[in-house]
């Protein structure tokens, strides 16, 4: 299939339009759009067509009021890594919408999965993971073309995810997924905007 350079300029837009959404609506997703992303989710490579990802969606509210728990301890420990201004920014700064997403996904990596039968992870296993990573990117932009926004919340305690969702051995978390439609959108990161760190180019080197 060869494709437009309309379209070409469409996938440019929406991954310059997606943003770590941090500030959500209320308001819910429907079924149809989830089960779309779930679909598009599957479009990701993976090494040794292994798909390693697991995802579990929490609805559960007292499980979702454990996560946040787990947030605001995690980050209030981050915070003490920051003195002076800097720890006034940081407190400052809007870092999960745990409290108001209407889609929360937990998802995992299968370390040693039968699927792939092995291939291609040998002597690099950490593709089980970038796979993952890869996964969790097709589902922002799928989400972000569906004008959806998504954030990833990273300030958690990853062995206390794995204990709180009670999921099998040798799945390991990766990484705490907030969906909904946003508040507002933005072409510029909320961290590069406020000051905390500006987006640096992308240097390609030469040998």
């Amino acid at each position: 299939m060869q494709f437009t350079h309309e379209q070409s300029i469409t996938l440019r837009s929406i991954l310059r339009w997606r943003r770590d959404v941090r500030h959500f609506r209320p308001d819910p997703v429907d079924e149809a759009t989830l089960d779309g992303l779930r679909a598009t989710m599957e479009c990701a490579p993976s090494v040794g067509n292994a798909r390693p990802w697991r995802v579990i969606r929490v609805e559960d509210l007292a499980l979702r009021a454990e996560v946040r728990a787990n947030f605001l301890r995690c980050n209030t420990a981050a915070a003490q890594l920051y003195i002076d201004d800097k720890h006034a920014e940081y407190l400052a700064l809007k870092l999960a919408g745990l409290e108001q997403a209407p889609v929360q996904l937990a998802v995992f990596t299968e370390v040693n999965p039968e699927a792939g039968h092995g291939l291609g992870r040998q002597t690099l296993p950490e593709t089980l993971r970038q796979s993952t990573a890869m996964a969790i990117h097709t589902l922002w932009l799928a989400a972000r073309a569906e004008n959806l926004g998504l954030g990833m919340v990273s300030i958690l305690d990853p062995h206390g995810i794995e204990a709180l969702l009670a999921v099998p051995q040798g799945w390991e978390f990766a990484a705490y997924l907030c969906i909904g439609h946003p508040e507002f959108t933005d072409d510029t990161p909320l961290l590069h905007r406020t000051g905390w760190q500006a987006n640096a180019e992308t240097e390609w080197q030469l040998r």
